[in-house]
């Protein structure tokens, strides 16, 4: 079998953040029920002596590799850009337990080159990262596809 099939798997977390030097309401801590879909690609196992047989990647081992490097890190977390103020930087350890400090802006977009970033490496050989997709709100996503960016 040489067809390649795309299998997506969805996650959500909590997340809250805060856009520094922003000129809107986003520059003041608030929260997001985030919404991660995560699409890879790839040709179905064609092997009746394989445990995953017909799968392209078994939904447990991606479900793995996205909470282990993404959803744990930023679940119930605060995010913010290293180039806020020293202080409110000192303060955000002491407020909150669960915590990061990125070296970029922490807006949706991104957040997805982010994740892109972290998934890419995890991913079994053969398997091929297609598109990721985080909804800030229902209304409100920024995507990344890798036929953009071929």
């Amino acid at each position: 079998m040489t067809d390649k099939v795309r299998v997506t798997k969805f996650y959500d977390f909590e997340m809250a953040h805060a856009l520094w030097n922003y000129d809107g309401l986003c520059k003041n801590i608030h929260g997001h029920t985030y919404q991660l879909y995560v699409t890879v690609m790839g040709e179905p196992i064609n092997d009746p002596e394989n445990k995953k047989n017909g799968m392209v990647i078994d939904f447990g081992d991606l479900k793995r590799i996205v909470k282990d490097e993404i959803v744990d890190k930023l679940d119930h977390s605060m995010a913010i850009y290293e180039k806020a103020p020293q202080k409110q930087l000192e303060t955000l350890g002491e407020m909150f337990e669960r915590h990061f400090i990125f070296n970029f802006q922490p807006t949706c977009e991104n957040l997805v080159l982010w994740i892109v970033e972290k998934i890419k490496p995890k991913l079994p050989e053969g398997i091929i990262l297609k598109k990721v997709v985080l909804y800030e709100t229902t209304t409100s996503n920024a995507e990344w596809n890798d036929d953009d960016n071929q």
